[in-house]
């Protein structure tokens, strides 16, 4: 599986935290979400933890989901 990239954020000074994806919007998290978040983000690979935070991260099933037969109409 390919490792996350293009993935960035930003801290506002109202506690907000904006997640991008190759430049386009992905997540706001506020609050102790925002907290925990930078949290993990400091102690971890931040392309992981951002994918993981906003759900865009890679299942291992497109392959198997590409050759189903309700996907080969």
């Amino acid at each position: 599986m390919p490792h996350p990239h293009g993935f960035s954020y930003t801290e506002h000074s109202d506690g907000t935290v904006r997640i991008t994806h190759h430049a386009r919007p992905a997540g706001t998290l506020r609050g102790p979400r925002a907290a925990q978040f930078l949290t993990e983000v400091a102690s971890g690979d931040p392309q992981l933890v951002m994918a993981r935070w906003t759900g865009n991260y890679r299942r291992g099933n497109e392959r198997t989901a590409r050759t189903h037969p309700r996907n080969t109409r």
